[in-house]
C-alpha cells in the first residue's frame, strides 16, 4: 500500500481553483403563497411565510403524534432520508465534475446497510411476537450482525473497485502480492519445512490457555486457564459425501469444528482482508500524507501495519457472534433474577406456553 501511494499519490493533488464551487439553492416557496404575498415587501413577505409553514409543520406534527408511536417512527426514518437525500444532493453537484461512478447508488446503498443495522434489533425487539412466529423473518433476525457486516463490505467492495486507479493496478497488485506469498509459502515449505502445520496446530491445542478464556477465581485469588474445551475443540465424526466417499474409501472423517470455522476466517482473510488496507491508503491520499505516522522507522505508524486487522477483527467478531457463540444461559438468569416478582413471573408464563406449543410441555389440566 505504502508504493501505491508512492507512484499514485499525486492523482489528487488538485488545487483549490479545481474545486467546483457550490451551486445555489432554488426558491421552493409553493406559487399560491408567492401570488398572495406579491404585494409585500421582501422583509414581510419572508415573515408571512415562515410564519404559515411553522404553523402547518406544528399542526401536522400534533397530527402524528395523535396517529400514535409508530407513525413518530416512521416520521423520524422520513426525517432521516430526507437529511439524507439533501447532503447526497450537495455532494452529487459538487462533485459531478470528477465523474464519480455510482456516487448517489453506493450513498443510498450505505444509508441502507446503516438503517439495517441500527434499526435491525430495535424492530426485532418491538415485533418479538411476530418475529418469533414466522421463520423467514427469524434467519434475518438470528444472522443480523453478519448480514449487516457482509451489506457494508460490499460498499467498500464495490468503491474501490469503481474508484479504481487507471488500468487497475491498484487493485491487482496488492491481489498479485497475497497470491505470490501464498505460492512462496506454500514453496517454502514444501522444501525446508520439517513439521507438518496440522499437527504443530494438534500439538499447540494440548495446551489449555491456547483454548480456554483467561478468567479470574476468587476462590485461588488468581487468574487461571483451566476450562472444560468445548465442543469446537472436540473431535467429531463427519460424514462425507457420496462423491468423497468414493474417493477417499472412507465413510467418515474426524475433524475439530474449529477447524471448518477456520475456512471461513481464512476465506475472508485472502479475498476481503486486503480491502482494509486499499481503505486506509484511499484515507491517506485524501488528506496527502504518505503514512499516519513515522512510529516504525521504514514502515511508517502503526496503524499503516494494522489497517488490515481491523477488518478481520470486526469480521471475527460478527462471525462469532452469528455462528459460534450462542445465549449464554447463566447471564440470560442473571438478568433475569435481577427483574421484578411480577416480570419473572410474566416471562414464566411466557416460557411455559412457549414450550407447550412446542411439545416439550404438557398442558395442566385443570379439575
Amino acid at each position: 500500500e505504502t508504493d501505491i501511494d508512492d507512484r499514485y499519490g499525486d492523482l489528487d493533488a488538485r488545487g483549490d481553483s479545481d474545486v467546483p464551487e457550490m451551486p445555489l439553492s432554488s426558491d421552493r416557496t409553493p406559487e399560491i403563497l408567492k401570488k398572495a404575498l406579491s404585494g409585500l415587501s421582501s422583509r414581510w413577505k419572508n415573515w408571512w411565510i415562515r410564519g404559515i409553514l411553522t404553523l402547518t409543520m406544528i399542526s401536522l406534527f400534533f397530527l402524528i403524534i395523535y396517529m400514535g408511536s409508530f407513525m413518530l417512527m416512521l416520521l423520524v426514518l422520513g426525517i432521516q432520508v430526507k437529511c439524507f437525500h439533501e447532503i447526497i444532493t450537495i455532494g452529487y453537484r459538487v462533485y459531478h465534475s470528477y465523474d464519480l461512478p455510482w456516487f448517489r447508488t453506493l450513498s443510498w446503498y450505505f444509508l441502507l446497510c446503516v438503517n439495517y443495522f441500527f434499526y435491525g434489533e430495535t424492530v426485532a425487539d418491538y415485533f418479538a411476537t411476530f418475529v418469533q412466529r414466522e421463520e423467514q423473518l427469524q434467519f434475518l433476525i438470528r444472522y443480523h450482525r453478519f448480514i449487516s457486516f457482509a451489506l457494508y463490505l460490499a460498499v467498500i467492495v464495490l468503491n474501490v473497485m469503481k474508484t479504481a486507479i487507471p488500468q487497475d493496478e491498484g487493485f491487482l497488485v496488492p491481489i498479485s502480492s497475497v497470491i505470490c506469498n501464498d505460492i512462496t509459502a506454500y514453496l517454502f515449505g514444501f522444501f525446508f519445512g520439517r513439521t507438518p502445520l496440522i499437527k504443530a496446530a494438534y500439538v499447540l491445542s494440548k495446551y489449555q490457555y491456547f483454548v480456554c478464556p483467561v478468567e479470574y477465581r476468587s476462590d485461588v485469588n488468581s487468574f487461571v486457564t483451566e476450562c472444560e474445551p468445548s465442543e469446537l475443540f472436540q473431535l467429531q465424526s463427519y460424514s462425507l459425501p457420496p462423491f468423497l466417499k468414493a474417493v477417499l474409501r472412507r465413510e467418515t472423517v474426524s475433524m475439530y469444528p474449529f477447524q471448518i470455522h477456520s475456512i471461513a476466517l481464512s476465506t475472508f482473510a485472502s479475498l476481503i482482508g486486503p480491502f482494509g488496507g486499499f481503505f486506509a491508503s484511499g484515507f491517506k491520499r485524501a488528506f496527502k500524507i504518505k503514512d499516519f505516522a513515522n512510529t516504525i522507522p521504514g514502515h511508517g505508524g502503526i496503524m499503516d501495519r494494522f489497517d488490515c486487522q481491523y477488518l478481520m477483527a470486526t469480521f471475527v467478531h460478527v462471525y462469532i457472534t452469528s455462528f459460534i457463540r450462542g445465549p449464554n444461559p447463566s447471564k440470560v438468569l442473571q438478568q433475569l433474577l435481577v427483574l421484578q416478582p411480577e416480570q419473572q413471573l410474566n416471562i414464566y408464563k411466557t416460557l411455559k406456553t412457549h414450550l407447550i406449543e412446542k411439545g416439550i410441555l404438557q398442558p395442566t389440566l385443570k379439575v
